[in-house]
């Protein structure tokens, strides 16, 4: 998905459903980076991916409670 396609998605959701994907961004992280501490993981450019999609939905729940 293109970058600002997830932007426009997250700025649809609710704080609710933001917070439940910011949850679920920072188990598949905290995955990545114990499968990538322990030689598993293939593509470990998903790490900075993640990471960067943790700091929009961050951005968007910040952006929603202050409007």
């Amino acid at each position: 998905m293109k970058t600002k396609d997830y932007v426009k998605e997250l700025n649809t959701k609710s704080i609710e459903e933001l917070n439940s994907d910011l949850t679920a961004a920072k188990k598949e992280l905290f995955n990545l980076k114990f499968q990538n501490a322990t030689n598993q993981l293939e593509n470990t450019s998903r790490i900075t991916i993640v990471r960067k999609n943790i700091a929009r939905i961050q951005t968007a729940i910040s952006a929603k409670k202050n409007a």
